[in-house]
Parts: structure tokens; C-alpha cells; sequence
């Protein structure tokens, strides 16, 4: 129980005591060091005046809309068969492709799947893709 001694009788007492208990002697009581900190990660401070540089990101390219969502949807459900719903929106090879197996119906079947996956396509995914570019 060593570690400090009582000023007023000279008893040795325990560091953390807030009286002597043998003369009654109120006693400040110490502060014990703080405990050191866990290691862990090491943070690099940075200065205060310190300016983080801007980034460069590359422009977001926009699209202006050409065509309509809406009407390339409809061709390809109801005139899918003849490849119309291609001719609209500039696919010339493809609209031959799909008049010239027209008489299978694989087109229409195909341009039908095509007039609905236009149609629930979002429109930036559209316009991205059958849009004009504008930067």
C-alpha cells in the first residue's frame, strides 16, 4: 500500500486516497497519468492551409433526344414484322434484314420483344443510345 505518504502524520497511504485513515487528514488527490493510447492506425494531419486541388473529371456527354421512345415502341409492337420500328430510328441494314425475313415471323416476333424492352427502357438509356450527342 505503499506510494504516498500522509503530510500531517507521516503514515503511508494508498495513491488514490482522499484521506489519511489514520488522522483523518483531508489529502489532495493526485491525477494519475492518462492511459497511453491503443496503437492503431497512424493519420497524417494536413496542414491548415493546406487546399485540396480540384479533380478533373471527364464532361458527362449529353444527349439530345432524335427520336421518340414512344413511336419507336409502338412500330416495333405493331409493324415489327416489316422492320419498320429499324428504318426509324437509322438501323437501314437491320430494317432490310427484318423486310427481307419478313415472310417468318421471326421479325415480328423479335420486333415485338423490341417494341416493349423500347418501351420500358429508361429515357436517358434511349437517348444514350439512339440520341445525338451534343459534347
Amino acid at each position: 500500500m505503499s506510494g504516498r505518504n500522509c503530510p500531517s502524520c507521516g503514515a503511508s497511504i494508498a495513491v488514490n486516497a482522499a484521506e489519511c485513515k489514520y488522522c483523518g487528514e483531508s489529502l489532495p488527490v493526485s491525477q494519475a497519468p492518462a492511459p497511453a493510447p491503443a496503437p492503431g492506425p497512424q493519420y497524417y494531419q494536413v496542414p491548415p492551409n493546406f487546399q485540396q486541388p480540384h479533380a478533373q473529371y471527364p464532361p458527362v456527354p449529353r444527349y439530345v433526344a432524335t427520336k421518340s421512345k414512344v413511336a419507336a415502341g409502338l412500330l416495333g409492337i405493331f409493324l415489327g414484322g416489316l422492320g419498320i420500328h429499324k428504318f426509324y430510328l437509322g438501323k437501314t441494314w437491320m430494317g432490310i434484314l427484318y423486310l427481307v425475313f419478313c415472310w417468318t415471323y421471326i421479325p415480328a416476333i423479335i420486333g415485338f420483344i423490341e417494341g416493349i424492352v423500347y418501351l420500358a427502357s429508361s429515357d436517358i438509356k434511349f437517348h444514350s443510345k439512339y440520341g445525338k450527342r451534343i459534347n
